[in-house]
């Protein structure tokens, strides 16, 4: 594990726990955070080495994440992912799309999972589980086979096919669950308990969240350290929102980056917005959406474990959260396609709420 981790920290109650052990969930049933010694990792590294790195994508920025060396490294060839300028589609805003579809399996999932398959592999595990909508599972499959590891995928019923078939492919067990993602983790916890599967949901292990954060800082350096005034996220489980986050954080404790952070906003379905209505309520944490009819299913989340650092993020941001309708969505994305730039449901959604 990387030197200048000093613990791992309950992300609710700040409680600490020890940096060499497998765990998950915090004691209080909340996401444990990965926590460094910023101030000793500032003096060893420069923002400006990363630009001349040999290494590939997001695995540059190895210095700030878990791993203990380049050993650990698990790549399909990953590469920065490019920002393209659709302003001419919005009057007087300068719009970047992040298109994470240049990432292996397709989607920004594989930064999360790439680094929980690289720290299991580190940690001596055999076997890892998901409940996925879609793209983790893909991802998972990839690197889990890369990686020489098992992998296990619960997927709703209604998962795209294109999904499915693609988690099948390359190597995971693939099943198919009557009920939605919560239920699908569901099981992924009893697996857990009885088999030893080592949990990689959203949040249910620190480190997914890192391979996300990268996000941040890769965004930081393309932007020469300059970050933009507001970012729409599409918001599910909100591993992607947290991380840029705690990366802004981090930046800015070592000095590359200054505030103001952008304005963050978490972009959800009419038919599943758990967030938006926790946040127009001005509640910290989320109640369970009922009977989700989310089209976009990669942000069909009816609950969130980390609902409250997506919306204290927001917070502190002076962000909002979002709610846009499902019809619309498709509407922008086909405009957008019509221009040559592909978006996902989940990316169009982020496209139609500015």
């Amino acid at each position: 594990m990387n030197k200048f981790i000093t613990h791992l920290e309950c992300s609710l109650t700040q409680e600490k726990y020890p940096k060499d052990t497998v765990l998950e969930l915090s004691d209080a049933g909340r996401p444990l955070l990965v926590k460094y010694d910023l101030n000793a990792l500032s003096d060893s590294i420069t923002k400006e080495e990363f630009k001349d790195s040999p290494l590939p994508g997001f695995w540059r920025y190895y210095p700030l994440l878990p791993i203990s060396n380049l050993e650990s490294i698990i790549s399909l060839g990953e590469s920065i992912t490019p920002l393209i300028n659709i302003s001419d589609e919005y009057k007087n805003l300068n719009v970047l799309i992040k298109d994470e579809g240049k990432l292996p399996t397709g989607s920004f999932k594989a930064r999360g999972l790439a680094l929980a398959v690289a720290m299991a592999k580190e940690f001596k595990l055999e076997h890892l589980a998901i409940p996925t909508n879609g793209n983790a599972g893909a991802a998972l499959a990839a690197y889990a086979s890369r990686a020489g590891l098992k992998s296990s995928v619960y997927c709703p019923k209604d998962t795209p096919q294109i999904n499915i078939l693609e988690t099948q492919l390359q190597g995971a067990e693939t099943f198919l669950i009557d009920g939605l993602i919560n239920d699908c983790g569901k099981i992924v916890l009893e697996g857990k308990q009885s088999k030893g599967w080592f949990d990689v949901s959203t949040l249910k292990e620190p480190y997914r969240l890192e391979g996300k954060k990268t996000m941040g800082i890769e965004l930081a350096e393309q932007l020469d350290w300059k970050l933009p005034d507001a970012i729409f996220y599409p918001t599910g489980g909100g591993t992607g929102l947290i991380g840029m986050w705690k990366a802004f954080h981090e930046m800015h404790a070592m000095g590359w980056i200054d505030k103001p952070f952008p304005r963050m906003y978490a972009v959800q379905s009419t038919g599943c917005a758990p967030i938006v209505r926790a946040f127009n309520k001005g509640e910290r944490f989320a109640e369970l959406w009922q009977d989700p009819t989310s089209e976009p299913w990669g942000i069909r989340v009816p609950v969130a474990v980390g609902d409250f650092l997506i919306l204290d993020a927001i917070h502190e941001s002076n962000g909002s959260a979002i709610a846009v309708d499902d019809n619309a969505v498709i509407t922008k994305r086909n405009e957008l396609a019509n221009k040559g730039i592909m978006l996902c449901p989940e990316g169009a959604a982020t496209a139609l709420a500015l």
